[in-house]
């Protein structure tokens, strides 16, 4: 039988015991920050309700940081970028409204998805990699991969018999941002497995695509792409919003386009 808590602690005891509670409760961040919201407690003259409050919500705040910070590793990102750092006036051609729509992640949410067209330089994998990051940060399980490393790692999971495994690791995540597509060329077999994970997750998740130009151009691709668009799209019975494409190219202005 537990004994009775002691009333009337002195500071230090009392500093001791929230340090081993947090510590048992695992609070780290109320552990952190109780000294500085103590003091800022007395000073404004909170309420007991609302101190607890401030503590509640710092460890709250802690634990969503923490947890997008996890995301975002976990997408395999291969560098940094923000959405805030993208050089709109290096790229007219791009417009800000549109990429403040995209950064909702409504699109995420509805499993539509995303295709960035564009010559190379034009910021394509920059936005690729930074609405992949909000979407993370918006609670989102994001994987970035290049097509070509994820054509490669799928033809070695069907030599290996592990490619119904492979699609389904790629089917779980809510948004899959597929880099540098159509930069080089696939053969059939390549571009019918890489068509497998687009159909996997047709009508259920998301896909971001960034292309160049020569996408439609490859002769390879050139029998295959209307597939991909079809996969990537949805089916006919979709509505006129269910595609948006963003050019990043240098020809006329961005747009999007809904097909």
């Amino acid at each position: 039988m537990m004994s009775p808590r002691k009333r009337g602690l002195t500071e230090e005891a009392a500093t001791a015991s929230i340090d081993q509670a947090c510590r048992m409760l695992r609070l780290p961040s109320i552990r952190q920050q109780f000294h500085d919201l103590a003091d800022g407690a007395a000073r404004d003259q909170m309420s007991y309700r609302a101190f607890l409050a401030e503590l509640l919500m710092a460890e709250c705040d802690d634990r969503a940081r923490r947890r997008s910070e996890r995301r975002i590793k976990a997408a395999a990102f291969p560098r940094d970028k923000s959405l805030r750092a993208f050089d709109f006036e290096a790229n007219p051609n791009v417009d800000p409204a549109t990429v403040n729509t995209l950064a909702t992640c409504e699109w995420v949410k509805k499993g539509e998805p995303l295709c960035l067209i564009g010559d190379s330089g034009t910021g394509k994998s920059h936005l690729l990699i930074a609405l992949g990051t909000e979407a993370a940060m918006n609670g989102y399980r994001v994987r970035y991969v290049l097509a070509t490393k994820l054509v490669n790692e799928l033809v070695e999971a069907a030599d290996d018999k592990q490619l119904t495994k492979t699609i389904a690791r790629y089917s779980r995540v809510d948004l899959l941002c597929a880099d540098e597509l159509g930069y080089m060329e696939l053969d059939r077999r390549g571009a019918e497995l890489l068509f497998q994970v687009l159909t996997e997750r047709e009508e259920k998740n998301s896909v971001a695509i960034a292309s160049n130009e020569s996408l439609s151009k490859a002769h390879t691709f050139r029998r295959t792409r209307a597939r991909c668009c079809r996969t990537a799209t949805g089916s006919t019975r979709h509505s006129r919003s269910s595609r948006t494409q963003m050019s990043c190219g240098h020809p006329p202005r961005a747009r999007v386009r809904s097909s």
